[in-house]
């Protein structure tokens, strides 16, 4: 999140001495991205963060592409995908492309024995089910329904969960997630018509300082490969951190609705973009109030877009039929819009009580065979059923 942030003991001046009770020196590392020409932290170590004791052989986490090109519109029950004790294990690739990856996940058990790291993408993970707290480095982000967690790339961590019933979205991003630019101005601070601001980002709190020698297992996801390093001291032995590359949260109960006289289009919903994607929060609002307003959609044709909706909760006026979980898929190519019905249903309706996450890329996605699974073959259908 592009603004800034610090937790703990820093000194006064970068790039210089820094020392230990005892006389030693902390180590600095400065974790900087494009290079070193963006947004950047500097991180204050008990030990170098460089010290290696193994690295295992890594294994395959690429997905299995079921149906490269498509065009037909499609969807699928992310709740029938099997639960699983790891949370490694339990994400499953449905959706990818160049751009982004995009996984359903039901992990049962907290990550008590080992540390991860997305060397290759920054993560979207949106909490649908379950509460728990992320731990990092930089911080604790406590957690819950409704809420993203916007981890980036390189940063090291744990999922602790509450309890065991947990269901997640991810989104795996190989460009910078950023707020829409459209949203903020020169100096990077939030516009005064933006639907979120700095007061509703959940920033890393409680900075623990571990300062432990020993063998810390770390998975490192790096071009569809988990790597297993063993590192000889904890990960999160951060003495103190600044800057403006650290994750944090924001609720998408948070995000404020744009409405207008007339129906609005999807990009009021924006929330987050990266490169070639965007992704919307579509909350709960009062409908259009032009006396001959039509609140449901109208038809749309993707030009430009493949269009993926996640459900979360609700109900949606422009479909016959919706479970939590549902995931539809309308690629570019051809038109989609509301089931017949409901458009005259909307008429006079008031507000609107949906509540999902649309993610728009600008590049075909593929479908992994996982999904196929999962797939509602007659989807495409319901438009005539």
């Amino acid at each position: 999140m592009p603004f800034y942030h610090r937790l703990g003991q820093i000194p006064s001046k970068r790039h210089t001495q820094f020392r230990k009770p005892d006389g030693s020196l902390y180590a600095e590392e400065l974790v900087s991205t494009e290079g070193f020409s963006s947004i950047y932290s500097l991180v204050y170590h008990c030990h170098p963060p460089t010290l290696v004791k193994g690295i295992g052989e890594p294994w395959s986490v690429a997905p299995e592409a079921g149906l490269k090109k498509n065009l037909q519109n499609r969807s699928f029950l992310t709740f029938k995908t099997a639960a699983a004790d790891d949370y490694l294990e339990s994400r499953k690739i449905l959706l990818f492309n160049r751009d982004l990856y995009m996984a359903s996940a039901a992990p049962r058990k907290s990550m008590s024995d080992y540390f991860f790291k997305n060397a290759d993408a920054d993560e979207i993970i949106f909490v649908h089910e379950g509460s728990g707290v992320l731990k990092t480095l930089y911080g604790s982000i406590e957690f819950e329904y409704g809420d993203y967690l916007v981890v980036p790339r390189g940063i090291i961590y744990q999922m602790h969960f509450h309890g065991e019933n947990n269901r997640l979205m991810i989104i795996e991003s190989f460009s910078p997630i950023r707020p829409p630019k459209r949203y903020m101005n020169s100096f990077g601070q939030f516009l005064e018509h933006s639907p979120y601001c700095e007061r509703d980002i959940k920033l890393p709190q409680n900075l623990e300082t571990h300062d432990e020698k020993g063998d810390f297992k770390v998975l490192i996801k790096k071009q569809d490969l988990i790597y297993p390093y063993t590192l000889a001291t904890h990960p999160f032995d951060a003495i103190g951190w600044d800057g403006f590359q650290y994750p944090f949260g924001f609720s998408i109960h948070n995000y404020e609705p744009i409405t207008g006289r007339v129906h609005m289009p999807p990009p009021i919903h924006q929330t987050f973009e990266g490169h070639n994607f965007v992704v919307c929060s579509f909350v709960p609002r009062l409908y259009d109030y032009h006396p001959e307003a039509i609140p449901a959609p109208y038809n749309h044709s993707n030009v430009d877009s493949d269009e993926v909706l996640y459900y979360v909760d609700g109900d949606f006026m422009s479909r016959k039929h919706v479970e939590r979980g549902m995931i539809s898929l309308h690629p570019k190519g051809i038109p989609h819009g509301p089931h017949p019905g409901t458009v005259e249903k909307s008429i006079g309706a008031k507000e609107t009580k949906e509540l999902a996450v649309m993610i728009d890329p600008f590049y075909p996605l593929e479908i992994t065979k996982v999904a196929q699974e999962i797939e509602d073959p007659d989807y495409y259908l319901s438009w005539v059923n």
